[in-house]
């Protein structure tokens, strides 16, 4: 089974972000990286290179980028997402991060519970349209999707 060995992400024209918000990043680069599933399947009569692989993500043209490449280098693919049908459930995802962001500073345990299923709903509802987005590109797991999900919201947070 292949995975993602190495990410990164191109956040060179980007704000600066917050600190809940670079939180965010390195929780989701490091369990990525600790467990993950992400296979490339053959596309068009031609074979992809196995696993394991590194991946850059990047926003270029309002398009979101996954350049793909196997441990050693070789350029395995490169394919362009539209960042549309992600615009609303980033939106979303990063209004309930922050009413969870405030929540956990200054209201009682069962309130935030209650905002952290939200978020936890808004974030799989997230990672459910990154896996179709990604259908005959990329096989991944739920939970690889949700850790790539949380990557893409920080590139569109200044995309």
């Amino acid at each position: 089974m292949s995975h993602i060995s190495r990410i990164e992400i191109d956040d060179r024209n980007l704000p600066p972000p917050t600190p809940e918000i670079e939180q965010e990043r390195k929780v989701a680069m490091f369990d990525l990286l600790e467990s993950n599933r992400f296979d490339l399947p053959k596309r068009d009569d031609r074979m992809v290179p196995p696993g394991p692989y590194s991946v850059d993500l990047s926003i270029r043209e309002k398009r979101l980028v996954f350049d793909i490449s196997t441990e050693n280098g070789d350029k395995a693919v490169e394919f362009h997402l539209s960042l549309s049908p992600f615009r609303q459930v980033v939106k979303d995802y990063w209004a309930i991060c922050e009413s969870y962001f405030d929540a956990v500073k200054n209201m009682p345990p069962s309130q935030i519970e209650t905002i952290d299923m939200a978020r936890r709903g808004i974030h799989d509802e997230g990672a459910r349209i990154l896996a179709e987005r990604l259908e005959g590109k990329a096989d991944v797991d739920h939970d690889t999707a949700r850790r790539l999900f949380t990557l893409i919201c920080v590139l569109h947070f200044g995309g």
